[in-house]
């Protein structure tokens, strides 16, 4: 029987977000027969943690809550050839990740198989790629970080994934944003109370968000057996809306039954001082200026605009993953 994808969450990851490839890349600027040079010769030698390692380590270890049929697949997509890719492979296994299936496309980006692999995260250090993907309307994110953050971990939160995302543009469509930007605050905050009862379409990361909803929730279905369990996915909001405009997030996440365990409706404050307290493993922004203070704190994730749709249906997200466990 083949593979099956589809009650996985599934996350498309490139070398650039996995990897430092600060040398890599200055062997590529050579030419190609010195980048290959280059892996040849250091083909047993693994290449430095990436800005999004840790989110995928802890990621992938939970799976821990279902094995034989596991939860998370995290597929390495790069613009390698197989043979170049050995280098990349071989410091997948040093690291003892479970990824365990690969695209290579010589020379080209492979987000075109986002769709057909199920993909409801592409991560990326190459700001084209990305951009060319959520052009096409994929899930894409740029990693703006070229190394791992370094870990701060108490014993409270070990072993815990952390992800915070912003709403508007992230979670959520850009209705409200273009309220905002067309009648600024005053306006924005008395449309947002007019729809508080009408949820807002998804957004690039509303997929992403539901199937680690729907990992807590395997979680909680552990927990009832192994009481002594604690959770590890921990789910939080960092936006720039305030009261009243909290009340229109807070019923969409109802309505998409997603549980958010720390919320940050901030009015304006700086996002990064919220940040450098969560230390999330990762963090999903669509304004840079959001980020460029704490990118080297945390995995910094920039999330492009989506194209607009021609009309606004409400998509069917009845096809999210479902990921509990057994």
């Amino acid at each position: 029987m083949p593979y099956e994808l589809d009650h996985r969450l599934v996350v498309g990851v490139a070398p650039s977000a996995l990897f430092d490839l600060t040398e890599s890349d200055a062997a590529f600027k050579e030419g190609l027969d010195a980048y290959r040079d280059f892996q040849d010769a250091h083909i047993d030698v693994p290449m430095p943690k990436g800005a999004a390692f840790p989110f995928v380590q802890r990621l992938l270890a939970l799976n821990d809550l279902s094995p034989d049929d596991v939860l998370v697949e995290v597929i390495l997509l790069a613009k390698d050839d197989a043979v170049t890719g050995l280098r990349l492979m071989n410091s997948i296994a040093h690291y003892g990740l479970r990824i365990e299936r690969a695209v290579f496309t010589e020379g080209r980006a492979p987000y075109e198989y986002i769709p057909s692999l199920n993909i409801c995260l592409y991560l990326s250090g190459n700001r084209s790629d990305v951009h060319k993907a959520a052009e096409l309307g994929f899930p894409a994110g740029l990693v703006l970080g070229r190394t791992a953050p370094p870990e701060h971990e108490t014993d409270e939160r070990a072993g815990a994934l952390r992800v915070a995302f912003d709403f508007d543009g992230v979670v959520a469509d850009l209705e409200a944003q273009r309220v905002y930007d067309d009648e600024e605050l005053p306006g924005f905050l008395a449309y947002e109370v007019e729809h508080a009862d009408t949820p807002l379409q998804p957004g690039p990361m509303t997929q992403l968000l539901r199937a680690l909803g729907a990992i807590q929730r395997a979680e909680l279905t552990h927990q009832a057996d192994d009481p002594g369990y604690v959770p590890r996915v921990r789910l939080a909001l960092v936006t720039a809306r305030q009261a009243p405009a909290h009340v229109r997030a807070i019923r969409t996440l109802r309505e998409w039954d997603v549980h958010i365990n720390d919320s940050f409706f901030l009015g304006g404050i700086e996002k990064a001082r919220v940040l450098r307290v969560l230390r999330p493993h990762i963090v999903f922004d669509d304004q840079q200026g959001h980020l460029d203070a704490v990118a080297h704190e945390v995995a910094a994730v920039l999330v492009p605009a989506m194209p607009a749709p021609v009309s606004s249906p409400r998509p069917d997200l009845s096809s999210e993953p479902n990921l509990e466990t057994p």
